[in-house]
């Protein structure tokens, strides 16, 4: 680890991603240069290292099986950077590899040789949370994830551990990140092995025998029979012990979903033109967002089920990894000025079709349709509607369906954040608002991608502010 005395220190909060090889000391030294090589490439890879390198915001500590990345832009820049790198590892299973993430404090130093290093409590505490986990793991110090819960997105992948103890006795309280696609479900081997050991009790006790016996027959009897009653009780206890132990899981119990609650998969676009796939997820966007004004539903966010696909085989599980009890699938096709759009309302837990219907409408009608739909769901799942939201789910965004539009391509780029995108997603959001000046989405769409300029493009964050109060 790098020294930290010296005069000229730095200081400033660090968003830190502690990286490092499970077994790595195991492995022959060739393996050990090819497994770090492959990491680094994976790990340089990623679209948060190349953004982050790019605005000169990235600090990198090398250890000898792995290394720290001090992410000096947002608290989500680590975690989204170790999703990308553990969905990239799904096709290097020969790459074991673990990760912590902290923010906290670090200093540029210079260490006894005269070269720059970085030290500091945020880089010691990611590593500290880092060396809980096994093979796989994301863990989250509790810092970070508080921050994460004001984010819709990230709140059905934080599931907490608790206290784990790191070196030297020092206690560090961590949360686990992952899905379906990313991260390690499993629990710690360190907090497996810190758990106390239940108490096991006999499964079968002795029959009762009479206080006094006055008979050998008596005795030999009573003997015999506790003798058999302690061998079978043996028997049983050892059997207990072979059998599997269900698995851990945070998921809850289909008792435990509340009835009111509802997913919006990600719907199929089923156009000839693969171009118009932005409206399909534009239609199920604003269904999303007319559901969410109902206070009586708890409606899941757009940014936790869009890694789902429409239509899956495994809806209860789905449903219980996200805590509802219903899914919504769709599909849109549009064609010039037709549209068709069709939905069905699933209870996930029976697998019973609460809702169906298949819309066939001009372009123009889409606003009606997204409204009926919500409000059928609502209906349906008999939440209770005030007359003002009502309204809000009877309110039309725009009167321009082609503002509409211009919106929704403009967004589907901006959710694919990249250098090229995010500056296209700036372009259709103009053309929108030059088409209704009175367009709310589309100036809070403008707002969005103009913070994230600075991020994907060599535009300064100062421009970028001054182009977004224009």
């Amino acid at each position: 680890m790098p020294s930290e005395h010296s005069s000229d220190v730095k200081f400033e909060i660090g968003h830190v991603l502690f990286i490092d090889v499970v077994g790595y000391s195991k492995l022959l030294i060739t393996g050990q240069s090819e497994q770090i090589q492959r990491l680094r490439e994976i790990v340089r890879g990623t679209e948060q290292f190349r953004a982050a390198e790019a605005e000169g915001k990235l600090l990198r500590l090398p250890t000898g099986d792995g290394g720290a990345l001090v992410f000096r832009t947002s608290a989500e820049a680590p975690v989204m950077c170790a999703v990308e790198v553990s969905k990239a590892l799904k096709n290097h299973p020969e790459l074991r590899v673990r990760m912590g993430i902290h923010s906290g404090p670090v200093n540029e130093v210079t260490d006894l040789n005269e070269q720059a290093n970085i030290a500091g409590a945020g880089i010691n505490i990611a590593q500290r949370v880092m060396d809980c986990g096994d093979a796989g793991h994301i863990l989250l110090s509790r810092h970070v994830a508080e921050d994460l819960e004001h984010y819709p997105r990230w709140q059905s992948f934080l599931h907490k551990l608790g206290d784990c103890e790191s070196k030297h006795g020092v206690r560090v309280s961590v949360v686990n990140l992952y899905s379906g696609d990313f991260g390690n479900p499993a629990l710690p081997e360190k907090l497996r092995s810190a758990q106390p050991a239940k108490r096991q009790s006999p499964t079968a006790a002795a029959p009762p025998t009479k206080p006094f016996v006055s008979s050998r027959m008596g005795i030999v009897s009573v003997l015999a029979l506790g003798i058999l009653a302690l061998a079978l009780t043996a028997i049983l206890l050892q059997k207990k012990a072979h059998e599997p132990k269900p698995a851990a899981t945070n998921e809850p119990s289909a008792t435990a979903l509340p009835p009111k609650s509802i997913a919006v998969l990600p719907f199929e676009s089923l156009s000839e033109d693969k171009t118009n796939a932005y409206f399909a997820e534009g239609v199920q966007d604003e269904i999303l967002t007319r559901l969410a004004k109902v206070a009586d539903l708890k409606v899941i966010s757009r940014t936790s089920t869009q890694h789902f696909k429409s239509a899956p085989d495994n809806l209860p599980q789905i449903a219980k990894q996200l805590g509802v009890m219903n899914i919504l699938e769709g599909s849109v096709q549009k064609a010039n000025d037709q549209v068709r759009v069709n939905v069905q309302l699933i209870n996930a837990m029976t697998d019973a079709h609460l809702w169906a219907e298949i819309y066939d409408r001009k372009l123009t009608d889409i606003f009606a349709v997204e409204s009926d739909i919500a409000k059928t769901i609502a209906d349906t799942l008999q939440a209770k509607l005030s007359g003002k939201e009502k309204q809000m789910m009877a309110a039309e965004p725009t009167s321009d369906t082609t503002a509409y539009e211009l919106y929704h391509k403009g967004r589907s780029l901006w959710e694919r954040r990249s250098g090229d995108n995010i500056p296209k997603a700036i372009a259709f959001y103009e053309q929108a608002v030059a088409r209704d000046p009175n367009y709310a989405l589309a100036y809070a769409g403008l707002a969005d991608a103009y913070a994230l300029l600075p991020f994907y493009t060599t535009t300064s964050q100062r421009d970028a502010s001054a182009k977004a109060k224009e």
